[in-house]
């Protein structure tokens, strides 16, 4: 007789062999498409070491007498001087002073200003400014011009007879000029800066080179000055055609702005220059005192000038495709983060280029994704280059995903 529910053993093994073999496909079924499809962890970038880009240094070409400051607008570490740092009489050059301070109290407003129109006295500067040995320009009684005209024969001509009637026609006497000129030069920082009278015939007119820098900026600045001492001839009604006394203008981009002749002081000269570096416009202003003339004197303005062209420089700081960064995946592939375009700062001398890398964890990725920035530091300015990939990261392929859990999960 059979005994009921006795199992063979053979029945027992087979349905382990069938349980395990269930588990088996269960496992093996979950962590395949796990494998397959869960997603990688980024891998940071190795960062390059930045190599700054190679700088040259040129000294600025100055003369071995008097007092020299020159210095490119805008600017500011550019600012050098040589010689002496001592007030000096500065002839002619008071000129633009005196232009400033009447446009001051009686602004052109765009027009030509109002007619000055003169009398005995003002054509009696013609023999008294003569006797002094002082530069003078026809003046007679009857004649008039307008406000703008009397500038320009002061700027241009440098006529003494000029810069006397236009500034006691704007201030009712020398005085109340010298007084208004003294709170004008306070009221802008010129410090070092006298003037005793209107046309610099006295040498008691005088200034550093450093404070006349700073007024040839002002004088650019305003544009009925700018556009007056950077004229070279003119035509007066009565005086005929007037010549620039700065042989310069129009030479090597020289645009103004006043020269200065005086026994006390030498050839003089306040200047400035326009140049085109590096696809910007850079305006050069100087001031040279104590020259022994004025030939000697411009062609040491001229060396000075192309010295302080060539101390510009254009750093490349990158190149588009520049790489600053490299990623390596783990199964593999990978790619540089390169510079997505170009970039270059212009300089005055030499100055420290640092960069710093910013770049963000990353899988797989087309080419030319974004993937950080670099950041480069010049004279406190920031100059940022986004950061793409030059080459595509692909995936990763089944059997290395199957076959890695360890980087996988």
């Amino acid at each position: 007789m059979t005994r009921v529910g006795r199992r063979r053993p053979g029945a027992v093994r087979r349905r382990v062999g069938v349980t395990a073999l269930l588990a088996l496909v269960v496992a093996v079924g979950g962590y395949v498409p796990l494998a397959l499809l869960s997603p990688l962890a980024p891998a940071a970038a190795d960062v390059a070491a930045y190599t700054a880009p190679a700088e040259r240094s040129t000294d600025l070409s100055f003369p071995g007498y008097g007092a020299t400051a020159v210095e490119a607008v805008g600017w500011d570490d550019s600012l050098t001087t040589s010689g002496d740092e001592l007030p000096r009489p500065i002839a002619s050059i008071s000129k633009v002073v005196t232009a400033l301070v009447v446009l001051d109290e009686k602004p052109l407003d765009g027009g030509d200003g109002p007619t000055l129109t003169f009398g005995p006295a003002e054509a009696a500067l013609v023999d008294s400014y003569r006797a002094r040995n002082g530069k003078v320009a026809p003046m007679a009684a009857g004649q008039s011009l307008t406000e703008r005209q009397v500038l320009e024969v002061m700027l241009i001509e440098s006529a003494n007879n000029y810069a006397e009637v236009l500034a006691r026609w704007a201030f009712g006497s020398d005085e109340a000029f010298v007084e208004a000129a003294r709170a004008w030069l306070a009221e802008h920082d010129l410090t070092a800066t006298t003037l005793v009278e209107p046309t610099g015939l006295s040498p008691q007119n005088t200034s550093t080179s450093t404070d006349l820098v700073a007024l040839g900026r002002l004088a650019l600045a305003d544009p009925d000055v700018a556009r007056t001492v950077g004229t070279t001839t003119a035509s007066v009604p009565g005086i005929g055609e007037i010549s620039n006394s700065n042989e310069l203008l129009g030479l090597d981009g020289v645009v103004g702005i006043k020269t200065g002749t005086l026994d006390e002081a030498g050839a003089c000269l306040l200047f400035a220059a326009d140049y085109t570096v590096g696809g910007q416009q850079v305006t050069v202003v100087g001031a040279m005192l104590g020259g022994v003339d004025h030939d000697s004197l411009d062609r040491d303005v001229q060396a000075l000038l192309a010295s302080v062209a060539d101390r510009f420089q254009t750093l490349t700081l990158a190149s588009r495709g520049d790489a600053f960064a490299g990623y390596e995946l783990p199964w593999g592939d990978g790619a540089r983060a390169v510079a997505a375009e170009d970039a270059s700062v212009l300089v005055w001398g030499d100055e420290t280029v640092e960069a710093s890398v910013e770049t963000d964890d990353v899988g797989a990725a087309p080419a030319g994704s974004r993937v950080g920035q670099v950041t480069f530091t010049v004279d406190g300015e920031r100059h940022v280059v986004p950061l793409e990939l030059d080459a595509t990261i692909a995936e990763p392929g089944a059997w290395w995903r199957l076959t890695h859990p360890d980087e996988v999960f």
